[in-house]
């Protein structure tokens, strides 16, 4: 498989530390308001990739971090006049309700900052014994951006570039404006931990070297997140990990485009604002998983009300051409073997794999999903007459693609009321007894209740209208 490293800006072939085993880091998210459709998208690309390396055998350690210490999240504890530890709760479990409708597995480990303070305090220990960092007259301690020579490497900029073209918290007690804290000094209502340097808390970048190095260990093969994270976060955690551990921190880096809404960039201020949630509510989960892998992870991608419901149609293909192969392997009387379609199921596997190994390319793997479902209907059409063979391989590969891109999780068929079963049976009796003035009325009234009617000659198929 080769990967877009964001650090050499080229396509490289996949090699781990450890033959057969994919260490990855993704960063996860600040838990203090309900996830919003840009935090989405690495959730849901980055699931994808896991999927798709389990799928072709690779062991996945993926670890997904929750940072539940911020200064947002202290503004909230005092909005809602709750502890700040409550509101990191609060909203890790309303991240599970969405993470769990977006159909996103779980990681291997999903570790919280504040569970992880001793870590995080022996690292910064560690840079200030090696000279990578200092304690300022504030009580705050400081990582020297000056002190490692490649800083500015992932994002290819110079460190006077970075100091001209990037809005810095400029403070007296730094020694220069890019350095960055590692530790905060607690201020007056703060919550905050006992450290070597005074009573304070962490920064956000050195969580995530600190938990990385825990899980993962020095060196970890892929470390994901989208792209807004590239500069500060990701350099920061490059300049601490490589000074900390003296070997390179991760091999690739993976990042994901922004999402803009009606061809402007998500903002609250323009109102434009959407929480997975909110459209969730309206379109269900579902088809913003589509959305959001339904384009090259690195490209931009635009969210409006026309591409979820094209999302939502898509989605209804999938789902149709599945319950299709089950019914006709259910009513299908044909025992042959194998014939043409299956090598050209297979085929259309291949392409999939083709793709994915392209840089995570779910483009075109959807595209290639897409011709297998249309070279599905033709093989399993009314006068095709296939084989239970044939059905069974074309279910076998169909549910392995989207398996793999995390769709048609909601396979749960509709229960008609009792009422519709019904009609539904009296209308099979009319057509027994040739009674097709009846049969067509029931039909048409079912019609008008939703339900549209397929006569095939294994029998009736139905689906909401």
């Amino acid at each position: 498989m080769k990967i877009y490293n964001t650090l050499t800006r080229q396509k490289q072939e996949l090699k781990t530390v450890v033959d057969g085993e994919v260490r990855i880091y993704a960063c996860g998210p600040t838990v203090y308001n309900l996830i919003h459709i840009g935090n989405a998208r690495p959730l849901c690309v980055f699931d994808v990739l896991r999927r798709y390396l389990e799928w072709r055998g690779w062991n996945v350690k993926f670890v997904q971090n929750f940072t539940d210490i911020d200064d947002k999240i202290i503004r909230r504890a005092a909005e809602e006049k709750i502890s700040f530890d409550d509101v990191a709760e609060k909203y890790i479990k309303e991240f599970w309700v969405d993470a769990a409708g977006l159909n996103v597995k779980k990681a291997t480990v999903h570790p919280r900052a504040t569970e992880n303070i001793d870590e995080i305090i022996q690292f910064i220990t560690g840079l200030i014994e090696k000279g990578f960092a200092y304690k300022a007259d504030n009580g705050d301690v400081y990582f020297s951006a000056n002190s490692f020579d490649e800083y500015g490497k992932l994002s290819h900029q110079s460190l006077d570039d970075l100091k001209s073209g990037a809005r810095i918290d400029v403070e007296e007690s730094k020694r220069d404006a890019m350095d960055f804290a590692l530790w905060k000094a607690a201020k007056p209502g703060e919550p905050f931990w006992p450290s070597p340097w005074g009573n304070g808390r962490p920064g956000w970048h050195i969580e995530c070297s600190a938990m990385a190095h825990r899980y993962l260990g020095d060196t970890i093969d892929i470390h994901c997140g989208g792209q807004d994270l590239i500069f500060p976060h990701h350099e920061n955690e490059i300049a601490q990990s490589e000074t900390f551990c003296g070997v390179p921190f991760a091999r690739y880096w993976m990042h994901n485009g922004y999402i803009n809404v009606d061809n402007q960039k998500m903002s609250k201020s323009l109102g434009n604002f959407f929480t997975v949630r909110t459209v969730a509510e309206k379109y269900g989960y579902e088809p913003i998983r589509f959305f959001l892998i339904s384009s090259s992870y690195r490209s931009p991608i635009n969210f409006n009300t026309e591409v979820i419901e094209q999302s939502k149609a898509a989605l209804n293909r999938l789902y149709t051409c599945r319950e299709n192969l089950k019914f006709v392997l259910e009513n299908t009387d044909n025992q042959g073997g194998e014939d043409k379609y299956t090598e050209l199921f297979k085929q259309r596997r291949s392409q999939f794999i083709e793709a994915m190994e392209d840089d995570l390319n779910t483009a075109d793997a959807i595209a290639a999903l897409f011709e297998l479902v249309r070279d599905i209907n033709v093989a399993t059409s009314p006068n095709a007459r296939p084989s239970r063979k044939l059905c069974e391989n074309a279910i076998e590969i169909f549910d392995e693609l989207t398996g793999v891109l995390g769709l048609l999780y909601n396979t749960q068929k509709e229960v008609l009321d009792s009422e519709i079963e019904e009609m539904i049976e009296k209308r099979n009796q009319a057509r027994r007894e040739k009674n097709w003035a009846e049969a067509d009325r029931l039909r048409d009234a079912l019609k008008d209740m939703g339900i549209a009617l397929e006569d095939t000659p294994q029998g009736v198929k139905w689906h909401r209208s």
